[in-house]
């Protein structure tokens, strides 16, 4: 099962305590997924339609807790095509199915049923808890997460940009900064910062899947904390040869035109260790010194036997 997966598994066993909250799920998931009817008697009937059991395991057991209602289920499969499972969730009662549409506010006082019911009553989530309901129903609905080792990113596919729009809003109180894009014909609000979707798998209630992609962002973090250390003394290591290489270069050029005789006792020094300590950092020749020197005083000297072979080859 994907991290996704894992997450919206996780989602469809919580079922807020409350009734309110249970009201604010119902709502998100009817508004990204359900369909309501209504016969020339006038009777209402609602359904929904899903490709995957976490949605329908949660519909069912919020009907049940929240209305007592017994909801009627039928899977369809798709053997021929390759797709997976459908399963239609149905509130056939009228009573029932009005019941539950004014109590998340899709149908009013009289009894009509609202035209667009995308974006959602604000009287359904003013509690700070029935907001983390809501937004964890519609990702189970319609959201995804990446798999975190690869990299990070949280997504709710939304059909109009009000409903996007109100998403952002209601991630913002929790300090999160959620953004949407038009993809097609859908409006998908997204975030990509790790620390942040480990702040709305926290509003979600997500706990377990929190702590999952912790670790792997831990892990991933030190990896390539790692990496930048290895690579910087690789770095390091390839300056340093290539300076020793032009500084033996350059001695063996000076000795080879002009000798050593010329040079001052220090030059003369340094130029000999050198050549026997090819290898040798710089702090190693200054400790190996007959006057030990650190490390700027070897480089000093050795500039200056560089500019001394520059100054000889411009000559020749």
């Amino acid at each position: 099962m994907s991290f996704s997966g894992r997450v919206k598994e996780e989602l469809s066993y919580q079922t807020g305590s409350a009734r309110h909250c249970r009201i604010a799920e119902t709502a998100a998931i009817l508004s990204m997924s359900g369909q309501i009817f209504q016969d020339e008697e006038g009777k209402v009937s609602i359904k929904i339609h899903t490709e995957n059991l976490a949605v329908a395991r949660k519909y069912f057991t919020l009907m049940k807790k929240t209305y007592n209602i017994d909801v009627d289920v039928c899977i369809r499969s798709h053997i021929h095509t390759g797709k997976s499972r459908t399963y239609i969730l149905e509130v056939k009662d009228d009573y029932a199915a009005r019941n539950i549409l004014s109590s998340v506010k899709f149908m009013n006082g009289e009894g009509q049923i609202e035209e667009d019911y995308a974006i959602v009553h604000p009287l359904i989530f003013q509690k700070s808890c029935c907001k983390r309901a809501f937004l964890r129903g519609l990702f189970l609905c319609a959201g995804s997460i990446s798999e975190p080792e690869k990299t990070y990113h949280f997504e709710i596919v939304c059909t109009t940009v009000g409903r996007a729009q109100q998403i952002c809003d209601m991630m913002k109180i929790f300090n999160i900064e959620g953004k949407w894009i038009t993809r097609k014909k859908y409006y998908v609000v997204y975030i990509k910062d790790a620390s942040q979707i480990v702040d709305i798998l926290n509003v979600m209630g997500a706990h377990v899947s929190l702590m999952e992609l912790e670790n792997i962002r831990i892990l991933k973090e030190m990896r390539n904390s790692v990496n930048r250390r290895v690579n910087c003394e690789t770095a390091n290591i390839s300056k340093t040869v290539s300076a020793a290489v032009k500084q033996i270069e350059d001695i063996i050029y000076i000795r080879d035109t002009v000798g050593f005789s010329e040079l001052t006792d220090g030059l003369k020094e340094i130029a000999r260790l050198r050549l026997a300590y090819p290898e040798a950092s710089l702090t190693e020749l200054g400790k190996l010194l007959s006057t030990p020197v650190g490390k700027s005083g070897v480089n000093h000297r050795l500039r200056k036997l560089s500019l001394l072979a520059d100054e000889l080859r411009s000559k020749s």
